[in-house]
């Protein structure tokens, strides 16, 4: 549980909600699904509709957000749907972080250009490697940046045009946001010719990376100083946390990767997305199966309120 979250406790919050989201493309939260899980969970007091079948909220009386989970999650044996529990009081959030490669996108960038050389399945495996938090995530990008050199940069453009396709949910979820006085930003380990360009399409305020150094339109195989990793990662969501003057509570954060896992401990609510498993554990909530607008789903949001992509 992130510091955030326990702090929260403290502070008497505790009604709980249990967000229930059903896998992407499905309605799998029926009333007697409902009925079922507000009898065998104990503490539960009643249960609410967000947007019919697709997803409702579960309130209940108890202290222990991580018990919940797992009672309700026993209960829906095997059921694909995706649980989020919280403090009831500060689930609305004003700032939103996220990791970009296999969060916001379906692709890692750095693998899609390594392509173009014919190494993507060497800049995978050490991608691959990164994000399990089995190597460093600094010399693993040196590494595979290295491997990049002579890659045309005007490739970026085809690779975004042809290769990348946008996480769903992932558009509504941050416009909802914005539509709502919530600063969204996008941070990513990866490079500010995708980020640019790739923030823009899914409606992020800012977007932070790192920069590929290149001369006359070709990459020299090495990336800007300092590397934008775990560390400026987190440093990112207190910076902006204190520029907005927010309380911890206020803020989401959402990621996949072991380089994502001080800025999802840090934030009000942290959640993993298709995560790792050791991302999975540690993170206060997963996505296994619904797509983006869980997160919207997860702060109280309506079908009705959302804005569509």
């Amino acid at each position: 549980m992130s510091t955030a979250l326990q702090a929260s406790f403290t502070r008497s919050f505790s009604m709980l909600v249990a967000t229930l989201v059903s896998a992407h493309g499905q309605a799998l939260v029926s009333d007697a699904l409902l009925s079922r899980l507000a009898a065998a969970v104990p503490g539960t007091t009643r249960s609410a509709r967000l947007d019919g079948e697709i997803a409702a909220d579960l309130f209940a009386d108890v202290a222990d957000a991580r018990k919940l989970e797992a009672e309700i999650r026993a209960a829906l044996d095997g059921a694909s749907i995706d649980i989020i529990v919280q403090p009831a009081a500060s689930r609305r959030k004003r700032l939103f972080l996220a990791d970009m490669d296999s969060t916001m996108i379906g692709q890692e960038c750095i693998d899609e250009l390594a392509a173009y050389v014919g190494l993507k399945e060497k800049v995978s495996g050490i991608t691959e490697r990164a994000m399990h938090g089995e190597i460093a995530f600094e010399p693993a990008l040196r590494e595979r940046v290295a491997l990049l050199k002579g890659v045309r940069l005007d490739v970026v453009d085809e690779i975004i045009r042809e290769r990348i396709t946008l996480t769903p949910g992932g558009r509504e979820l941050v416009r909802t946001m914005r539509a709502n006085g919530a600063y969204t930003a996008l941070v990513s380990g990866g490079f500010t010719v995708f980020t640019g360009p790739l923030s823009a399409m899914i409606g992020f305020d800012e977007h932070r990376s790192n920069t590929l150094i290149a001369e006359n339109g070709v990459l020299t195989g090495e990336v800007a100083e300092p590397i934008l990793g775990k560390q400026a990662k987190l440093d990112s969501l207190l910076e902006l946390r204190a520029k907005f003057g927010l309380a911890p509570e206020a803020t989401l954060a959402v990621g996949d990767g072991a380089n994502d896992l001080a800025m999802l401990g840090e934030a009000g609510l942290g959640v993993a997305f298709r995560a790792k498993p050791a991302v999975a554990a540690a993170a206060d909530a997963r996505l296994d199966h619904a797509d983006l607008m869980a997160l919207l789903y997860a702060q109280g949001y309506a079908g009705g309120e959302i804005v569509k992509g």
